[in-house]
């Protein structure tokens, strides 16, 4: 068994949204090509994977860094004794090879995009959805068989009322989800409380709504927010300040009774303790949103939920950040609490498969090998442009 090659390129994922910290004019994305030498069903079993928005693409790290070092490794060094198939965590380590610990920066979700795709040609190799492969390995065989989602939205946007907003926000209540979560920060707060009051003439109870600062805040203007917050009961208040202000986390807690959230933009296990220890996050109602596509992969994310474990948090208070397959596949194999959902924005990376609906804020995952990409028609299109020579010598053979 043999990884033939690696393939990348960048795409756009652009549009003219915008939350509180940065517009996606000109956002960019990693997708990778992990083509092996086993074939099933008279095809090479090729792994993708891609990283999750918000961090631009990773094509430069990847080739001047992670792709020699992999390519310079003994190929047996990368193979898992015991099952025959690829090993994930020896591929990371040849792909972390030389790097000095702390600065996890833009090379995590270079890692991480690589590692999905390692994840889903180990999973095609054993002929399993990667959910399944994973509840084998680390849950006893149990997996979930739906996991809860929440339809993330509510950005900002050049004309757009509250009216559209409202609109937005029917559309995903009518799609099946329940919990919908929208933008604030981007706005002065008297204009954000109108817009969440808006949204709450669709949704009903506070608890079917979740705002999203985006780590806007300073220490004042969280405070502030919080107090307005309040009243309307939202199921989540998250990342207020800056992800790694660890002490105004922790004293906004001190104010703030409700549900927050933050952890998307940590991206280590050493980030996620020191969130942990020093944050003021809550266990009994708080949430973690830890994403493996930005931080260095599921291997990484294996060691993150140790930390939890170890500080007596449930996995099931996880809800990554990300609205992709991956995370999907990670909740349910790994019992997570949920997963965020694009419904209308990062196509085709957001969503999930084709023809899978939300029912009653859940979603069911395709019982197709490896994470699923198959089953989301536009997306694996475009992945397929990284591997068009190699399908065509495989159907001519």
């Amino acid at each position: 068994m043999r990884i033939l090659d690696i393939r990348e390129k960048t795409v756009s994922i652009a549009s003219p949204i915008a939350n509180a910290y940065i517009d996606f004019s000109k956002m960019t994305c990693s997708v990778v090509a992990v083509i092996t030498d086993v074939v099933r069903d008279g095809k090479p079993v090729i792994g993708y994977g891609f990283n999750s928005n918000g961090r631009y693409g990773q094509g430069a790290l990847m080739r001047d860094r992670f792709l020699p070092r992999l390519a310079e490794a003994a190929p047996d060094s990368l193979i898992d004794p015991e099952t025959g198939n690829l090993d994930p965590f020896a591929i990371w380590k040849a792909l972390m090879a030389n790097e000095k610990p702390g600065g996890h920066g833009e090379r995590s979700v270079a890692v991480g995009t690589l590692d999905m795709a390692v994840w889903d040609a180990v999973a095609k190799i054993a002929e399993k959805p990667l959910y399944r492969l994973l509840a084998d390995r680390y849950r006893g065989g149990v997996a979930d068989d739906k996991v809860w989602v929440y339809a993330a939205g509510g950005y900002y946007y050049p004309g757009k009322d509250d009216a559209q907003l409202q609109a937005e926000m029917r559309g995903y209540r009518d799609r099946g989800y329940q919990v919908v979560k929208m933008k604030i920060g981007g706005a002065p707060l008297d204009v954000d409380l109108r817009r969440i009051e808006s949204v709450l003439e669709i949704v009903g109870d506070g608890q079917n709504l979740a705002v999203d600062a985006n780590g806007r805040f300073d220490l004042e203007t969280a405070l502030a927010y919080a107090q307005a917050l309040k009243p309307y009961n939202l199921f989540w208040y998250e990342e207020a300040g800056d992800p790694l202000d660890y002490r105004l986390q922790a004293e906004l807690s001190r104010h703030y009774d409700l549900p927050m959230a933050t952890g998307e933009n940590l991206f280590s296990h050493q980030d996620a303790r020191n969130l942990l220890r020093h944050g003021g996050m809550r266990p009994d109602r708080d949430f973690l949103q830890f994403d493996c596509a930005l931080s260095y992969g599921l291997v990484e994310y294996l060691r993150t939920l140790e930390v939890l474990e170890q500080n007596g948090w449930s996995s099931r208070r996880i809800v990554p950040h990300g609205g992709h397959q991956m995370s999907l596949n990670i909740a349910a194999g790994l019992h997570l609490g949920g997963n965020e959902s694009y419904p209308d924005v990062f196509k085709p990376f957001g969503g999930f498969a084709d023809g899978i609906a939300v029912e009653n804020g859940h979603v069911g995952l395709p019982d197709a090998p490896g994470v699923g990409f198959e089953a989301k028609s536009e997306l694996i299109a475009l992945m397929r442009t990284l591997t068009e020579d190699v399908t065509a010598a495989s159907h001519a053979a």
